[in-house]
C-alpha cells in the first residue's frame, strides 16, 4: 500500500471523448504535486495498441517538445508544464480511436499516469431511391417487388432506419460492417402493385445520434383503365332532349382510345361520337334503349363499363325547365296513388250508408208512456187510414219507466196505477158514448188497463193476428220514432 503523501499525487484526465470523423478533440491531463521536493522531469503521452504503448507527444523541459509519427502535424500541447499536459488532436480518423496514456515522470518518487478512451465516430451517407423497374398492377398479380431502397452508408455506430408509410408493404434490412470499423445500414420495401397504391407517398427515416434524416418518393404504379358510364339517370322519357352518355376512364397512363358498342345491336342512327362520349340528337324515342358498353384502352391493357338504358312514356320526376315546348305528365307514381286514395274514399262512402242504413232498422222505440199504452195506430198519423204492425211478441215488453207503472195485465201486458185509470175513466165520461161506432175507423186502439173484459178480443180491437195480406202491408211500412208505423206512401207525401 503507497504511502499517503504518494497518494496525494494524482494524474487527472477525462474519462472518455469522442469525436467525428474530421473534427478537432482536446484531450486534458493534469498533475497535482504537492510536495516541494518532488521534481517533474518529463510529461509523456501515449497510444495502447494490442497491449504494447506507442508514444505519441513529449514535452521535457531540458529537450522541448516532441511529436511522433503517424501523429506529426496533427498533435500539439496547449500550455506544457510541470502541471499541464494537455494536448490537441486535429483532423480526427478513425484509426485515431483507443485508449491514451497520459504519464509525469518525478524524481525521487517515479512516474504517474492515468488513461482515458478516444470514441471516433462517422456521421453514415443517408439517401433513398426508388426503382428504376415500372410499376404495373396486373389483375391477380400476387409477387412482391422492389419498389424503393433506403441507404445510410458508412456510420459509426451503424444508423436506425424505418418507414412511415400507409401503403400495406414489407420492409427488408441489411447490415454491413466495414473494414474502417463503420456499419453500412440498408432496408429495402417490397409490395404488390396496385391501383390503391399508386400516387401513396413512401417516407424513409434514418435516426443517427441526434440527427435525423427523411425521403421519400411518390409511387407511380401504372394499370390498365377502370371503366363507368355517366349521363343516364333513369328518367330518359319519350320527347326528352338533348341526352347524351359519357365514357369516364380511371388509368395510368390515361386512355388512349374509346370504343362505343351497343349490346345485340347497332348503335342508333340518331347518335354523334365524339370520343368518349355519345350524343343523341332529337327527341328521345324507344329506339334508345339497350345496353350501351364503352371500351377504353391505354398501354398496360383495355377494360370495358356498361349502362342499361329504359326509356319509359312519362317522365319519373318533372321534365327540366328548359325543355319547355314537352307537356308535363302526371308520374306513374302520383296516378297510383291518387288511384288508391279514391279506392279508399269510395269504400268509406259505401260503409257510411251501410251503417246509417243498418241503424236506421234497428231503431226501437223510446217515446213516452201515457195512461193508455199504443197498440196499434200512431195518433199522428193521418185520420181513417188503418196502420198494420209487423207480428209482436204474446208479451209485450216496455221501458222500465217506475215499479208501480208496471202491473200483471190480462194479455201478459203491464196494468197502470189509480191515476191512470182515473185519467182514463174521465176520457170515456167526458166523451159519453164511444165517439167512433166503428172500430174500424178509430185513428188508433187502446186497452183500457183497468176495466176488466169479459168477452174475448176481437180481430179490431187487438192487432195480434195477421192475415197474409196484412204481412204484405207491413213490409211497405216505415217505423215512428215514437213506436208506430205510417205507410211509405205516406212518408213521402
Amino acid at each position: 500500500m503507497f504511502p499517503k503523501w504518494l497518494q496525494a499525487q494524482t494524474v487527472l484526465v477525462n474519462d472518455t471523448v469522442s469525436g467525428f470523423i474530421g473534427t478537432d478533440v482536446v484531450l486534458h491531463c493534469s498533475f497535482t504535486n504537492p510536495l516541494p521536493n518532488v521534481k517533474i522531469t518529463q510529461v509523456t503521452w501515449q497510444k495502447a495498441t494490442n497491449g504494447s504503448k506507442q508514444n505519441v507527444a513529449i514535452y521535457n523541459p531540458a529537450m522541448g517538445v516532441s511529436i511522433l509519427s503517424p501523429y506529426k502535424g496533427r498533435v500539439k500541447f496547449l500550455n506544457p508544464s510541470f502541471q499541464d499536459g494537455t494536448i490537441q488532436l486535429f483532423r480526427l480518423q478513425l484509426d485515431d480511436e483507443g485508449v491514451y496514456i497520459c504519464e509525469f515522470a518525478t524524481f525521487p518518487t517515479g512516474n504517474r499516469e492515468s488513461q482515458l478512451n478516444l470514441t471516433v465516430l462517422a456521421k453514415p451517407n443517408n439517401w433513398m431511391e426508388g426503382t428504376t423497374r415500372p410499376l404495373i398492377a396486373r389483375v391477380g398479380m400476387m409477387e412482391k417487388i422492389l419498389v424503393a431502397t433506403c441507404t445510410s452508408s458508412n456510420g459509426k455506430p451503424p444508423s436506425s432506419v424505418t418507414w412511415d408509410t400507409t401503403l400495406k408493404g414489407a420492409a427488408e434490412f441489411q447490415e454491413i460492417r466495414n473494414t474502417n470499423g463503420t456499419v453500412t445500414v440498408i432496408s429495402r420495401y417490397r409490395l404488390v402493385p396496385s391501383r390503391e397504391a399508386h400516387r401513396q407517398q413512401l417516407m424513409c427515416i434514418v435516426n443517427y445520434q441526434l440527427d435525423r434524416f427523411t425521403d421519400s418518393i411518390t409511387l407511380n404504379v401504372q394499370y390498365e383503365p377502370e371503366v363507368t358510364i355517366e349521363g343516364f339517370d333513369g328518367n330518359w322519357f319519350l320527347n326528352r332532349k338533348d341526352v347524351k352518355l359519357t365514357c369516364k376512364s380511371d388509368a395510368n397512363p390515361p386512355a388512349t382510345s374509346y370504343q362505343w358498342k351497343l349490346l345485340n345491336g347497332s348503335l342508333p342512327e340518331n347518335v354523334e361520337i365524339q370520343n368518349n362520349t355519345l350524343f343523341f340528337k332529337g327527341p328521345v324515342s324507344h329506339s334508345l334503349a339497350g345496353t350501351y358498353i364503352c371500351e377504353a384502352t391505354n398501354t398496360i391493357g383495355t377494360r370495358s363499363g356498361l349502362v342499361e338504358v329504359n326509356v319509359t312514356e312519362f317522365p319519373s320526376t318533372p321534365p327540366p325547365s328548359n325543355d319547355r315546348k314537352s307537356v308535363a305528365q302526371p308520374s306513374l307514381p302520383t296516378a297510383v296513388i291518387g288511384g288508391v286514395v279514391g279506392g279508399v274514399s269510395l269504400v268509406l262512402a259505401v260503409a257510411v250508408v251501410l251503417f246509417v242504413l243498418l241503424r236506421r232498422r234497428r231503431h226501437t222505440f223510446k217515446g213516452d208512456y201515457s195512461t193508455k199504452k199504443h197498440v196499434y195506430g200512431n195518433g199522428y198519423s193521418k185520420a181513417g187510414i188503418p196502420q198494420h204492425h209487423p207480428p209482436m211478441a204474446q208479451n209485450l215488453q216496455y221501458p222500465d219507466d217506475s215499479d208501480d207503472e208496471k202491473k200483471p195485465g190480462p194479455l201478459g201486458g203491464s196494468s197502470y196505477d189509480d191515476e191512470d185509470e182515473d185519467a182514463g175513466g174521465g176520457e170515456r165520461k167526458a166523451g159519453g158514448a164511444n165517439k167512433y161506432e166503428d172500430d174500424s175507423k178509430r185513428p188508433y186502439f187502446t186497452v183500457d188497463e183497468g176495466e176488466p173484459r169479459t168477452e174475448p178480443y176481437d180481430e179490431r180491437t187487438l192487432g195480434f193476428q195477421y192475415d197474409p195480406e196484412q204481412l204484405d202491408m207491413a213490409e211497405n211500412m216505415v217505423s215512428q220514432n215514437d213506436g208506430s208505423f205510417i205507410s211509405k206512401k205516406e212518408w213521402y207525401v
